[in-house]
This record gives structure tokens, C-alpha cells and sequence, in this order.
């Protein structure tokens, strides 16, 4: 196909591992017009790169050995073998991924962009059905893996809950699979008991992404997460590698950290701060797994002197959902609350907040605290909006359709909105 300029120039970025700086200065253009090539068609700063501009970018790539493409070759590479277990097609862990798949599944939410943006339409996944089997409560990942599904065609079948699913009349998860896989194309499992979806997923042929095991995993969050972070760094002229990382919160129940980190640990070079009161510290088995790998990881139980110079600070609520029924949590008081006295003070300017949401806003949280909301260094609404390319570059891929999204797409009828909610930027805003 013949890529987008805008995905050309991201993946060509992510590939060489460049600052949009450095990145400039390699072919020879101004960062300012590097700029306006990356901005999204719609944009009235956009700007159409000159063709001998994507000739030297696509020779650049190719005299380094990647492709300056996406190509049938690329979409039976890394990625593809990466989704690969249990015989079939399933995403279930962040161990599954390497750089090069991540990369390969990044070029593809790019792609994917103009549609998440509602300034196109595909019908690639028409026809086909999507279980979305939670048996936790949710709200936003439910939400965000069925509208990516409808975007791209399909449509969604939802429950909710062990109240209204067979299993509260002890049917097994064998059982609930191997029927559910009857009536869907796809399945998206979120299950408190950390390991489940894995069983979902050993009994059928049919696509399985896991949506969150207990305290295990949650792939499809981290993944949004580190788009969102290179996203980010690429406009603050920053790599991932060498980032400072700082995790604050419920790191033993918080999943999200659990996937995130592993996935960051494929990086080089990079500092963790990990912040939390003693009992709910990250696990033992994931800090030694990141610090074999070469990563700096230091350790706090107060945020205040620990956020100094983090490039990230990523804060999680607490899961007492999660808690032993006898357990009593100690140690976490207004000091862990993240709000803009706290940033001002202890951050760097340039430093970006993220949230996996929900936050707990009601007063004495010591949460993500609400009086960010306006600061262009909070993330978290970027940071859901980027949920719903990569869950699409996920089922596309799971279905065997990425080849086919781009030149499936065609102007959305409808009027979309240039701003989600009145004090956001537009889309493209901080691109």
C-alpha cells in the first residue's frame, strides 16, 4: 500500500530510534516542516511532503536494512509471530512482544489514526462479532474494545459480570469458551483470577485478547500506554530509551504497571522510581526480571523527593477490590495525592501524567487529583483516546485484515467533532 505520509514519517522515527531533531536534521528538512508533515490531513498547518522528501526517507530506511513500506513481508513478520500461541491467534501476555513487533503493531495504529479520529470509515471487520465476555466490572476498556471493533465494521456483544453469565450456575471456563467461540469471531475476556483468560484461550481457535486477569496482566493497556508515551516524547523531542519512569500507587494489585514495566524493560537504559507504601509494593519477581535487564529501579514510599526528574510519572488508584479480606492498608496518606502543587513543585516542566483511569476524585483520594485537568502535561485523555487505534491495529491484525484498512477507507459522512470536551485540544492538537 502506499503509506501515509504521516505513518511513513512516525515509523521511520521509531525504526531509527530519532528525535524529530535529530530526525530533521538526517533528511536534511526544518523541524518546523517536519511538523507540518506529521500533522493529520484535516489540520490547517498540514502540509503534503514532497515526493523526493519520501523517496530519501524510504531509501534511508531500506540502506538500514528495514523496510521503507508496509508491505505483505512486514505484515507476516514479528508481529503476526508475536500473537501466535497455543496454535492460534491470541494476545494474552506482554511477554509475547519484542521491539520489532511493537514497532510493526505502532505503524499500524497510525494507520489506523484517521478513522479513531472519526475522519474516516472502514468496513473491513463487517459481519464479523466480538464477544466481550467481563466478568469484572468496566467501563472504559469494555467500552474502548467495542467501539474499535465497530469502527472497523463488526459489531459487539457485551455481558458484564458473573451475576448474568452461565458461570454462576458452575459452568467452566472450558465450557463458556468453547460455546462462546460458537457465536464470535473474537473474544475479549477480562476475569478476577489472575491466569484465566490464558484457559479461555487453550480451547479455541477463535482470537482471545486478554481484558485483565486479576492482578496479572492487562497487554492491551500497556501497549496504549507506550504508544501514548512515544507519542508524547516525540513532541517533547525525547526517546524511550533513557527515560526516566516513576510508577506511583498500588503497584502489587495494579496490573497496568505490571504490563507496562515489562514492556518499558525492552528498552535501553531506562531509571525507575517505584512508589509505593511497603504492602502494596511492585512485585519482587518483576523488579528483578526489569533489573537483569540493565534498568536502574530505586524504590520510595513517598512521592514528594522521588519525582524529581522523571520524564513520566505514571499513578495508579488503589485496587482494594483487590485486598485480602483481613488486609488493612497502612502508609498511604495525603502525600500520595499527585495534584498540581505536587507537580510544580517536584516535577520537571516537560514531565507527561498518566493514569490507567479510573481516578478517584472524591476528596482525601490521594489520587490523580482533578486540579490537573487543564495542565497540558496531563495525559490520561490522550492517553484513552490512543486506546482506540491500537486495540483496531490489534483486531486487525488478530483477523488477518491489516493489509486491507487503508485502502478500505473512505470519508466519514458525518460531521465529527474538532474537540472532545470543551477545554481539550482538537485531536491533533499537541501532535
Amino acid at each position: 500500500m502506499n503509506m501515509p505520509q504521516q505513518v511513513l514519517l512516525r515509523d521511520a522515527m521509531r525504526q531509527l530510534n530519532m528525535t524529530r531533531d535529530a530526525f530533521a536534521e538526517r533528511i536534511g528538512s526544518r523541524r518546523r516542516a517536519l511538523d507540518a508533515w506529521l500533522l493529520p490531513d484535516e489540520s490547517n498547518e498540514f502540509r503534503a511532503m514532497p515526493e523526493v522528501a519520501r523517496r530519501f526517507v524510504s531509501e534511508i530506511l531500506a540502506s538500514s536494512g528495514r523496510p521503507g513500506e508496509y508491505t505483505q513481508s512486514a505484515q507476516d513478520g514479528a508481529l503476526r509471530r508475536s500473537l501466535h500461541v497455543y496454535g492460534a491467534q491470541h494476545l494474552l501476555s506482554v511477554a509475547q512482544f519484542d521491539r520489532e513487533a511493537i514497532d510493526e503493531l505502532f505503524r499500524l495504529a497510525d494507520v489506523m489514526q484517521p478513522i479513531a479520529r472519526r475522519r474516516k470509515v472502514s468496513r473491513v471487520l463487517e459481519g464479523a462479532v466480538l464477544a466481550n465476555l467481563f466478568f469484572e466490572a468496566s467501563t472504559r476498556t469494555r467500552v474502548s474494545f467495542g467501539a474499535a471493533f465497530c469502527r472497523l465494521g463488526g459489531s459487539v456483544c457485551d455481558t458484564t459480570g458473573f451475576t448474568f453469565s452461565s458461570m454462576a450456575k458452575g459452568e467452566s471456563i472450558r465450557d463458556t469458551s468453547r460455546v462462546i467461540s460458537g457465536y464470535a469471531d473474537a473474544i475479549v475476556v477480562r476475569h478476577p483470577e489472575q491466569g484465566s483468560v490464558a484457559e479461555f484461550a487453550r480451547v479455541t481457535n477463535v482470537p482471545v485478547i486478554n481484558g485483565g486477569d486479576g492482578p496479572g496482566e492487562h497487554p492491551s493497556q500497556a501497549l496504549l500506554d507506550l504508544y501514548t508515551i512515544q507519542r508524547e516524547f516525540s513532541r517533547l523531542g525525547k526517546l524511550v530509551d533513557g527515560a526516566h519512569v516513576a510508577m506511583v500507587g498500588d503497584l502489587k494489585y495494579g496490573r497496568t504497571v505490571h504490563s507496562l514495566i515489562k514492556l518499558l524493560a525492552l528498552y535501553r537504559g531506562l531509571k525507575f522510581t517505584l512508589v509505593a507504601p511497603p504492602q502494596l509494593a511492585m512485585p519482587a519477581e518483576i523488579v528483578e526480571l526489569v533489573s537483569r535487564n540493565g534498568h536502574v529501579v530505586e524504590t520510595a514510599t513517598a512521592p514528594a523527593q522521588a519525582l524529581a526528574g522523571a520524564d513520566v510519572v505514571y499513578a495508579t488508584r488503589i485496587q482494594k477490590e483487590r485486598f485480602a479480606h483481613d488486609e488493612v492498608l497502612e502508609g498511604f496518606d495525603q502525600g500520595f495525592a499527585i495534584d498540581r502543587a505536587l507537580v510544580d513543585a517536584a516535577c520537571r516542566k516537560d514531565v507527561v501524567l498518566m493514569h490507567p483511569l479510573p481516578r478517584d476524585g472524591r476528596p482525601g483520594s490521594h489520587d490523580l487529583s482533578t486540579d490537573l485537568d487543564n495542565d497540558p502535561r496531563l495525559a490520561i485523555f490522550r492517553q484513552t483516546d490512543n486506546g482506540i487505534p491500537v486495540r483496531m491495529a490489534i483486531f486487525a491484525t488478530l483477523l488477518g485484515v491489516d493489509r486491507l484498512v487503508s485502502r478500505s477507507m473512505r470519508d466519514a459522512a458525518w460531521t465529527p467533532p474538532s474537540h472532545i470536551g470543551p477545554d481539550d485540544s482538537s485531536f491533533h492538537g499537541l501532535d
